[in-house]
């Protein structure tokens, strides 16, 4: 074989190795950005879960908020939460379990 051919086969061998070398780097790269974008996506789902739970949140608290402004609902809310109760009142609690029969 001549050398030209000899260096014509070296030549296109290692621009071969560099070539499935840059193609494995791209892969892998690509491969990686993938990955990232699929955990972003489930991380997105996860997240406009909790952003919605916290939106009904804010409502039901700004509710509150609004009810407390009222002086009438805020010695409703004592009197029921804290058990205070009124000269000559007496108060009788039913359990939880009962109040859902």
């Amino acid at each position: 074989m001549p050398k030209t051919k000899k260096k014509a086969k070296k030549r296109l061998l290692g621009l071969s190795c560099l070539f499935l070398i840059l193609l494995g780097v791209l892969v892998a790269s690509v491969f990686k950005d993938w990955l990232t974008i699929f955990k972003n996506k489930n991380e997105r789902v996860v997240l406009a879960g909790k952003y919605d739970t916290l939106l009904e949140d804010e409502i039901k608290l700004n509710s509150e908020l609004n009810k407390l402004q009222d002086p009438e609902y805020v010695t409703r809310y004592i009197r029921e939460k804290y058990l205070y109760s009124k000269d000559g009142e007496v108060i009788i609690r039913i359990p939880e379990e009962e109040q859902e029969k």
